[in-house]
């Protein structure tokens, strides 16, 4: 079924999958310690995880913005009508909490609504999404979470949205615990 086709269809539920680097790599990068190139430094004080993203923002002159957004918890289920993608930029999100949230992906190129999957982080996690993989916007869960996010400034249309031909529901036991969901 074609993306633009008005047709009708009956919502799909997704699989929500634990976030790890294997199963995330076709759509971005993960975000996290565990696993990372570290080494200490400012006299043994600190521990650098070093180059944990590639920050790609330079297309079209671009230039690299550091945020932070404030995202309203979602309830879940929770139905996934659009998709997004931003294709003159990565773009990264930090959480600074360690709530678990989800994270709803589809590869870049054109979207093919039956390959969007879907993720739970272990709440410390972030995503680099690649320049140009369609992503849902942040949801969060279970309260207002905040996340610095990286991503690109600058002139040139770095935003397309998609309307689904039809909903896909992350269903209330996405989340690893019950109390999140409401």
């Amino acid at each position: 079924m074609a993306i633009d086709d008005k047709q009708t269809a009956a919502p799909r539920t997704l699989v929500v999958e634990a976030l790890t680097r294997e199963a995330f790599a076709p759509f971005g990068e993960v975000i996290e310690l565990e696993g990372a190139r570290h080494y200490p430094i400012n006299l043994g004080t600190t521990e650098r995880y070093h180059d944990l993203a590639n920050v790609d923002t330079a297309d079209q002159g671009g230039r690299t913005l550091v945020n932070v957004f404030r995202g309203q918890p979602r309830t879940l289920p929770f139905e996934i009508t659009m998709m997004e993608r931003h294709p003159l930029g990565s773009q990264a999100f930090i959480p600074l909490h360690t709530r678990p949230y989800l994270v709803v992906v589809a590869r870049a190129g054109d979207l093919e609504p039956d390959a969007i999957r879907a993720f739970v982080t272990r709440g410390w996690q972030g995503v680099n999404f690649a320049k140009g993989v369609w992503h849902h916007p942040l949801i969060a869960c279970g309260e207002v979470s905040d996340f610095i996010v990286v991503d690109r400034g600058g002139g040139g249309l770095n935003l397309n949205e998609q309307t689904l031909p039809y909903p896909f529901i992350l269903p209330a036991h996405a989340l690893p615990s019950a109390s999140l969901a409401e």
